[in-house]
């Protein structure tokens, strides 16, 4: 899968991490971004507002250039990338930064009780 929305920062590949895209800025800020954050993502932009897609996108640089070494991880008590010096954020945590609030429909049955 092609992440066209970095298309224009360097890519790098880590053998450590092998399930998630590293990318580089060219002042040295680096990031990653988990396969299932980047599914939330494009999920978000199927089924909700282009505009709110461009300043999630927006506020994830923000962040990457302000704190340097970022993971966009799916759950940040499991990560799947593991790396030394990064801070991890869970798609609620940028989408909330950014008043953006997605309700989570999805609930187990009312039946079985």
């Amino acid at each position: 899968m092609n992440y066209e929305e970095w298309n224009n920062l360097e890519q790098i590949k880590d053998t450590d991490n092998p399930f998630s895209r590293c990318f580089v800025y060219p002042e040295g800020q680096v990031f990653y971004i988990e396969a299932a954050f980047y599914t939330q993502l494009t999920n978000f932009k199927e089924m909700y507002s282009v505009k709110d897609f461009q300043r999630i996108i927006k506020k994830m640089a923000e962040i990457v250039l302000q704190r340097q070494k970022v993971i966009f991880t799916y759950d940040y008590e499991n990560p799947l990338t593991r790396k030394e010096g990064f801070i991890l954020l869970e798609f609620s945590d940028v989408t909330d930064s950014l008043r953006i609030f997605i309700e989570d429909k999805s609930r187990g049955s009312d039946y079985g009780d």
